[in-house]
Order: structure tokens, then sequence, then C-alpha cells
């Protein structure tokens, strides 16, 4: 199985849906899980652990395990940059705008900041405790990195050790669904004095989650390897996927209808509850079978950002914290505004993605090296306009 455009034209539109879920319009709550129980976050965590999979492992037995905990490593690293960029802003400039009382929204999330300070807020923060709402999936995002070579050193070449660490993932993942999180929460809070409320530590269960990386990650070194009977399997499952998507997609709206149709835990989000699984293989079966038909849709910008994927989903912050200040006491953008706000953000993350799409194969000296500055750059422009609106006469 090649690697196909219509791939990371499906990680671009996964980063496209999450910037119109994230940034405050009329259109938020239209697009946020339209299409059943699923959310662009399994599809972004998915794609992501795939190519994380894939490349890593192939570089592990090209050049050695040495060059890939490096580069992994150097990843890692300019995300955990980019994080500290955007704390920057969410604290220096986003926290101004809160505080002075027109931005209910935004002082929401920024609670935390006030209730505890600036100074244990950024230092919970640095070390990924606190994990401020919207910003919450990048310390994951983070965590899922830096164990990524561990994984891949511990696999080895073999299936023996995947079978054992996917064995593993899901135990965790179902202790996760029973309260595995909140147990662990109560150790740290007891023996290392953490004094971050649960709540401020961020929506994703990072222990139900990591389950979905690790089986990503697993589809990718298949995929590697020339292993991964994806056409086959979406042969057999699309017809049933079909049955169980739509049954997913008419239970979903009658939810949304008040319709009670079960225990939160089967398909919450956050949680990465069983139902979501259920609704994402059945999804996933129908794409793959029909992927040569989707083929076409592949567009040149959704192919660009999903190969940019990195600094785009970081961009994309930035236009969210934007998108907050100019809501005001609202709940979404108003008017005309919203529009404009929407296409100044598709072009600007387009201009990031043009500029970094050939930085992660170029490497180090190459345009990835100027990522942080060109994130700099897009987070002060951003910056900027927050902070021509707080002085902006009402």
């Amino acid at each position: 199985m090649e690697r196909r455009l219509e791939i990371d034209a499906l990680r671009g539109l996964m980063l496209v849906w999450m910037t119109l879920v994230h940034v405050p319009t009329l259109l938020t709550p239209w697009v946020n899980q339209p299409v059943g129980f699923l959310s662009a976050s399994e599809g972004f965590i998915f794609l992501s652990a795939l190519f994380t999979g894939r490349i890593y492992y192939r570089l592990l037995n090209r050049e050695g395990p040495r060059a890939m905990q490096r580069k992994l490593t150097l990843r890692t690293g300019r995300l955990y940059a980019f994080h500290v960029g955007l704390l920057l802003l969410l604290f220096v400039v986003a926290a101004r705008i809160a505080s002075g009382g027109h931005t209910p929204a935004l002082y929401n999330l920024l609670h935390f900041y006030f209730t505890a300070g600036p100074t244990r807020a950024a230092l919970d923060s640095l070390l990924l405790i606190y994990r401020p709402p919207l910003l919450d999936i990048i310390p994951l995002y983070i965590t899922f990195l830096f164990i990524s070579p561990f994984v891949l050193l511990i696999t080895g070449r073999g299936a023996r050790g995947w079978k054992y660490l996917l064995a593993a993932s899901a135990l965790i993942w179902v202790g996760a669904q029973f309260g595995l999180g909140r147990a662990l929460y109560g150790a740290l809070a007891h023996y290392l004095h953490v004094r971050v409320p649960i709540n401020e530590m961020g929506a994703f269960n990072l222990w139900a989650w990591q389950f979905m990386w690790i089986f990503g990650m697993w589809c990718g070194v298949r995929w590697a390897r020339n292993e991964l009977p994806a056409q086959r399997w979406a042969a057999r499952a699309w017809k049933p996927g079909v049955v169980v998507a739509l049954a997913l997609l008419a239970a979903r709206y009658a939810q949304l209808a008040g319709v009670d149709i079960g225990p939160l835990e089967l398909y919450d989000k956050w949680h990465l509850g069983v139902v979501r699984f259920v609704d994402f293989a059945a999804v996933a079966s129908i794409l793959i079978r029909f992927r040569d038909v989707l083929e076409p849709l592949a567009a040149r910008p959704l192919v660009i950002m999903g190969q940019a994927s990195l600094y785009v989903f970081c961009a994309h912050f930035v236009f969210c914290f934007a998108g907050l200040a100019l809501s005001g006491s609202s709940d979404h953008v108003a008017g005309w505004l919203q529009f404009a706000l929407l296409a100044v953000t598709f072009v600007a993350l387009l201009g990031v993605a043009r500029l970094f799409m050939r930085a992660d194969i170029a490497g180090p000296r190459g345009p990835a090296a100027a990522a942080p500055t060109a994130l700099s750059s897009t987070a002060a422009s951003g910056a900027a306009a927050l902070a021509v609106r707080a002085v902006r006469p009402e």
C-alpha cells in the first residue's frame, strides 16, 4: 500500500473540520460531529499516528535507532516549542483582553490562570500538567510523539512485540472507561502533591486516547512493511459498515433531539467510548472501499495542508483565540465579521501549509528550521489583531 494523495487530503480535511469547530461562528454547531459519533480529533490522531509509524519505522530500518530517535525527538521538541509560543500568546495577549471583562468565553478559557496566578499557571502548563481548554490536545500529541521512539524500539521488527503492546494498550483503554484516570490523578495528588484540578488537566483522557495512537502506529508500521490488508478488509466490512454508520448517524441526531440512547460512557468523546471506535471503523471501511471514487476529491489545497499538518494544526489556534476575543459576550463572532475571520483564517493556514509542506522532508537545515520563526510571525499577527481589538473603543 503506497502513499496516496487522498490520504494527505483526508488529513487536510480533518484540519479544516477542526478549525471550523474551534473558531466560534454560526457554523460551529453544524459541523460538530455531523456524521455520527465522530469528530476531527479521531481522524487527526489516527492519521498522525499512521504516518508516524510508517515514516519512522522505515527510518529505523534504513538509518538505525539513533537517527530515528533523534528525528522524532526533534519533531517532539518542535511541537513543544509551538506549544510554548501559543501559551505566550494566550497568557500575555489573550489574558489581557479577557481581564477587561468583555469576553467571557476567553475568560472562561483562562479560569485556572486567573485563579491560580500567572506564575503557577505558566509553570504547570510548561510541565504539561495544566492544559488550558482548546489547547489540551497539544500536550496529548506531544506525549504521544515522545513515547513513539520507545514504541518502535520495544516492538522491534517482529509481530510479537506489537501483539503484547496492543493488548496492554487495549487493557489501559478499558481501565480508562472505568476510572483509571481519576485513580491515577488521586495518587499523583497524594504522593506528588499535584495541585492542578483534574478538570484543568484537559478534556481528553490520555489513558483512553493512547489506544488510538498505538493502533494507528501499528497500522503505519504494517503499511511500511506492505502488510496492511486495508483493501481486503474494507471489501468485506463496507456493507455492514454502511448499516452501522447509518444507524449511529440516526442515533446521533436522536440524541441531539433529546432521546435517551444509553449510557454516555459508550459514546463519550473525551474517554473515547466504544461506540466511537465502532463508528470510526465503519466509516473507515466505506472510505477505503470507495477510495478510487473519492480520489478526484483530493483537492490540492487539502493535500498541501495535510502534508504540513503539524504547522497548520498549531497555527489554527491563533485564529481560535482571535474568534473568542471578537465574540465578546456572545457564543460566536457576529455578523459579517465571522465570515471575514474564516476567510482570513483559511488563507493564512494555506499560506503556512505552502511554506512548510516540505519541512519534514528537508530536515532541520531546511524549512523546518525556520518553522518556529514563521509560526511566531503568524502568532504575532494574531496577537496584533487581538491587541487592536482590546484597545478599540466599543
